[in-house]
């Protein structure tokens, strides 16, 4: 049996599945996912890796180049699970320096009819302290592959804190987590925390991002790589002098893109989400995320996962044309399961 004919199979055999897990808890989106996280969290670990086109990124062996994105699995519950799906890494995340219930529910909508998904989550999360615990029960530390696959995880600022405390609250979870993961994510592009974004502006972006990685390099001769998240609504001038600040600091690569505040590409019948608050992904994001990655890529060395959008190995196949060297999938995950994993592994000409 070919694997085109395993992956058809694989897909199938995943809707069957999707269709009891959307009609989970009267169809509350994060009923299911708690429940599906849950699950995943019983199963047995495992450090069978599938190895595909290995690539050496940061200073990082990863096994393959597809992985899975932050908001998944934010306190690590499901850690030891996601290598049985193919990935090559997972990032988790985001938390935060203090525990928090995030934003009110519900917060979380699906567009069904579009592929795509409004969520408002808030970084719901145990704090970074408590998925330093969760971590080091389940035997993980930076670069043993206790789970078979690099782990990055992403960390945001707390609701609590103000701007101006900002750095010294991204400090304190990377201080918690640095031991423990294979890089880190600097999530300043949520729409979902009051004023997140105003972090990405050059002046800011750089002063945290100096503080970030001078500590990094205090805690270990290795210092852990620091990725930076961008939004897709970055624009202009405003991209452009925060891509020089990126370009000016020791960071290893950019993580391209969030959820975006647009809502172009939504189906009539999903239309009605044109109005609830929050970020949106899934194939509506495809376009947007594309150029946003390929402009990322042109205006640095540095090295980008690609992220947003990306439904299809098609949509895989063009991310690394536009530049991307790693990519990560959250929302196709939700909607085509591990058959869009297998077959983003198996492309063809796949770099």
């Amino acid at each position: 049996m070919g694997r085109p004919v395993i992956t058809s199979g694989l897909r199938t055999g995943y809707h069957l599945v999707r269709s009891g897990l959307f009609r989970y808890g009267g169809g509350d989106p994060e009923r299911a996912h708690e429940a599906m996280i849950g699950w995943l969290g019983r199963l047995p670990a495992t450090t069978r890796a599938t190895v595909r086109a290995p690539v050496d990124v940061a200073g990082i062996r990863f096994p393959n180049r597809v992985g899975l994105a932050a908001g998944m699995d934010k306190d690590g519950t499901a850690a030891a699970a996601w290598t049985r799906f193919g990935f090559g890494f997972a990032e988790l995340g985001t938390v935060t320096a203090l525990p928090q219930p995030g934003n009110p529910k519900p917060r979380i909508f699906r567009a069904v009819a579009s592929q795509g998904i409004v969520n408002r989550m808030g970084f719901n999360n145990h704090g970074a302290g408590a998925l330093a615990e969760t971590l080091r029960a389940k035997g993980v530390a930076r670069g043993n592959r206790a789970l078979g696959i690099p782990l990055g995880i992403s960390i945001g600022k707390s609701k609590v804190t103000p701007l101006e405390g900002a750095v010294d609250d991204y400090l304190t979870s990377l201080r918690a987590l640095a031991p423990l993961a294979d890089y880190v994510a600097v999530n300043v592009s949520s729409p979902n925390t009051p004023g997140l974004r105003a972090l990405q502006s050059a002046r800011e972006l750089a002063q945290l991002l100096s503080a970030l990685t001078s500590e990094a390099a205090a805690l270990s001769p290795r210092p852990v790589p620091i990725f930076v998240k961008l939004a897709p609504d970055l624009v202009g001038d405003d991209f452009a002098e925060t891509m020089a600040a990126i370009n000016h600091s020791a960071v290893a690569g950019v993580i391209a893109t969030n959820t975006t505040l647009a809502r172009d590409g939504l189906a009539p019948s999903d239309r009605g989400l044109v109005d609830e608050p929050g970020g949106l992904s899934g194939r509506p994001l495809t376009r947007r995320a594309l150029e946003f990655v390929e402009a990322v890529a042109g205006a640095t060395d540095r090295p980008v996962m690609g992220v947003g959008g990306i439904m299809s190995p098609a949509d895989g196949a063009r991310m690394f044309g536009a530049g991307a060297t790693l990519l990560q999938i959250y929302t196709g995950f939700i909607y085509e399961g591990p058959a869009l994993v297998r077959g983003l592994n198996e492309l063809e000409g796949n770099p």
